[in-house]
Order: C-alpha cells, then sequence, then structure tokens
C-alpha cells in the first residue's frame, strides 16, 4: 500500500476564528479502508467535509494523489477522483434511479460510451438498483436509499470514498448491508475513508483506524490494535476529559 490521502497540521471550522479541526494529522493508504472514530462532536465530519472543499482550511496541507487540494472546490476535487457520501441518504427523490446515477456520472456526460459503462457497472454491482431503474427514487426504502446515494459515487469510479455515518438512523438488519456495499466499492477498486459511530462493526472492518477528540488525533493504529474494551476506554477518556 502506498498513501493516497496525507493531511498535515490542519485547522478547520464553521466560524472565523472557532477552529474545529485543531492541528490534525492523518494518513490514508491507497487500497485501505479507515475508519474515524471518537465522541460526538469530535470533528469527524468536520474533517471529511473539509477534505472535499466544503469547508475552506484555516491553516494545514491536504493532499491527494501528491496534488494539493486544500482550498479547491468540491467539483475540481471530484474531478480528481475523490467521491462523498454525506450522512443523510444524498438522492433526488422526483429523479429516477437511473436519473440520480446520470446525475453522479455528470462529468462523464460527455463521454456517452463511457457513462452507459458506469451506469451498467453500477447495475451489475447493484441488482436492486437495475430492478428499480425506471422508479422515483423517493419511493425506495431506507436502506435501497443509502445503497442509491452510494452508487451515484461509484459511477465515477473515485480513487478514494469519503463516507460520512452510512449506517446512522437504520435499523440494526440494514447495516450489515450498507457495509456490504462499502465492500463493492472497495472491490471496484475505491479507499475508503469511513466516519461511523458504529463503532464495533466499522472496526471490525477497517485496515486502520484514527480515534479523533477535540479535532485531534488521540490514538491511531492498525484496527487489531483497537478491540472493543480499548476503544470504549479511549471514549470514555474523552468524555470525561
Amino acid at each position: 500500500m502506498s498513501a493516497l490521502l496525507d493531511i498535515e497540521d490542519l485547522f478547520a471550522g464553521y466560524a472565523s476564528g472557532v477552529d474545529i479541526l485543531q492541528g490534525l494529522a492523518l494518513t490514508v493508504e491507497r487500497g485501505s479502508v479507515t475508519v474515524v472514530i471518537g465522541p460526538n462532536g469530535a470533528g469527524k465530519s468536520t474533517l471529511l467535509r473539509t477534505i472535499f472543499g466544503l469547508l475552506k482550511p484555516q491553516r494545514g496541507r491536504i493532499r491527494f494523489e501528491g496534488q494539493t487540494i486544500d482550498g479547491r472546490e468540491p467539483a475540481d476535487i471530484k474531478t480528481l477522483g475523490v467521491g462523498y457520501v454525506p450522512q443523510e441518504i444524498n438522492v433526488f427523490p422526483l429523479l429516477t434511479v437511473e436519473e440520480n446515477l446520470r446525475m453522479g456520472g455528470w462529468i462523464l456526460r460527455r463521454d456517452r460510451a463511457r457513462l452507459a459503462d458506469a451506469l451498467d457497472r453500477v447495475f451489475e454491482t447493484f441488482p436492486v438498483l437495475a430492478a428499480r431503474r425506471r422508479e422515483a427514487a423517493g419511493a425506495l426504502s431506507g436502506g435501497q436509499g443509502r445503497m442509491l446515494s452510494v452508487a451515484r459515487e461509484m459511477m465515477t469510479a473515485p480513487a478514494l470514498m469519503l463516507v460520512d455515518e452510512p449506517t446512522a438512523g437504520l435499523a440494526p438488519a440494514l447495516v450489515a448491508q450498507v457495509y456490504e456495499l462499502l465492500h463493492a466499492a472497495r472491490q471496484s477498486g475505491s479507499t475508503i475513508l469511513l466516519v461511523d459511530q458504529n463503532v464495533e462493526d466499522a472496526v471490525r472492518r477497517a485496515d486502520y483506524v484514527y480515534l479523533v477528540d477535540l479535532g485531534r488525533i488521540r490514538a491511531h493504529g492498525p484496527a487489531h490494535e483497537f478491540p472493543l474494551e480499548r476503544v470504549s476506554a479511549l471514549i470514555k477518556e474523552c468524555l470525561l476529559g
């Protein structure tokens, strides 16, 4: 494996002078599933939004594939090969499943053959979506909506997928299905940077783990170094200060 994403001394937040991320440093190895865990408000989702350009860092450096991307617009970052799946189900409910997927492949619109190949690949990976391709996305179940959110990002075969809380609000029976979707994305060649409060399942599927607290990395290492007992103790320490 080699570093796909490298972050150094990152400061970012939502209001001038109030930084949520405070000197955060993180590396994501190519081909890995890297999981970011931590208590609520630690800065996990802020990290993903900053990488994708939705928030501009106050200072620090973000490199993707060796290129500096901090401060660039989301459309530019997506074109470079970064996909972003936000916490909420991110579909256009009045458009059909196929129309949603075509929106996900917008940057391919001038290459009809490549766009058609991307659709075929996604429908092969997700036959449930293929069967409902002409139906409105708003008619999908919650689990199928998550599936469509992930599939939309897979349309451009991103080198890196930023995935924010994909199991939030889902029934336990659907959690395994969501992780199967992420496994499919990885099998398709994407590296995964995942934020999830479902710590036990997320860590079990990870290669590397970062624990974030108050915008800084509190602990990190290979996933086998983070048994549930250690994770619980670390998060308790964060909460108690």
